[in-house]
């Protein structure tokens, strides 16, 4: 067994949680072993309690299960692919088991009978759809479903303003400019050739290098109502719950446009986000 993390870190957390699971990675047979009843240390993740819900993107986010602070980047990396790719999701029971212990602890946390719409993005991976189906069984039968779906590349848009407000009008300890005009616009010369690379490509030839840039979270427009009726039921929803759900949070780009989306037709919900799996330092990035 690889082991991750410490003894006290673990404690620690073990004391604040009031259910139980973990994940380990057996390095002999290079494969993930899933345990339902305890958490032990040499878990690379385990689900939340409820000392984890914080405030982000403006409003209140859960996450179900976090990843140990020591764990190796592909480990990582090969867990999210194997929960998030695999073939027959519902003929999986530790897969199923694992989304479905992290919903029944949401459901203890908000109750799920309150909410009137579900909205998640469109994916390649079945998580998503695998959690609203089982959230239809807290849900009352009313609850509405609504999924974004990826748009054009050529409707993608950059927003450079803030870009340049974050990054580019950076300052260093002394007072002066950490880039020049010049570096400036080399930038923005580099920005612009990419947008016009995105806009000549397909969402998903694209949506693997977008991921891991450091410009992901200034991309804006990808998302959209896939018809007229979803945006007018999302329009006449009005001072309701509304539950936003996604799989995996890491850039929090997905989730900004979610609510970018939302907040174009009225300001009036009450809007929970729910993260199958989240980062804690990402959260307070967004605060």
């Amino acid at each position: 067994m690889l082991k991750f993390g410490n003894n006290l870190l673990f404690l620690q957390r073990n004391c604040i949680k009031t259910l139980f699971m973990g994940v380990t990675f057996d390095n002999q047979e290079q494969r993930f072993v899933f345990d339902f009843e305890h958490d032990g240390v040499e878990d690379i993740i385990s689900l939340m309690g409820d000392g984890y819900q914080v405030e982000a993107f403006g409003r209140c986010f859960y996450y179900g299960y976090e990843f140990s602070e020591q764990v190796d980047g592909n480990v990582r990396t090969a867990f999210i692919k194997h929960v998030k790719f695999s073939e027959n999701l519902q003929n999986n029971p530790d897969l199923t088991q694992f989304v479905k212990k992290a919903v029944d602890n949401l459901n203890r946390r908000i109750n799920l009978y309150d909410y009137d719409l579900v909205v998640m993005p469109e994916s390649s991976s079945k998580v998503n759809q695998y959690m609203l189906r089982y959230i239809y069984r807290f849900a009352q039968p009313s609850l509405h479903k609504m999924e974004l779906v990826k748009s054009l590349p050529s409707s993608i848009s950059f927003d450079m303003d803030a870009y340049e407000k974050q990054y580019l009008d950076d300052v260093l300890e002394n007072g002066r400019p950490r880039y020049t005009e010049a570096q400036k616009n080399d930038v923005k010369q580099s920005i612009n050739k990419m947008m016009d690379l995105i806009h000549q490509k397909d969402y998903f030839t694209i949506a693997k290098d977008v991921k891991k840039s450091r410009f992901r979270p200034y991309m804006m427009s990808f998302l959209r109502f896939a018809n007229k009726e979803d945006e007018e039921l999302c329009a006449s929803i009005r001072k309701q719950n509304v539950l936003v759900i996604d799989d995996v949070t890491t850039s929090g780009s997905t989730l900004n446009e979610i609510l970018r989306t939302l907040r174009i037709l009225n300001e009036d919900n009450e809007i929970t986000i729910f993260s199958l799996i989240g980062r804690r330092d990402l959260m307070a990035e967004a605060i």
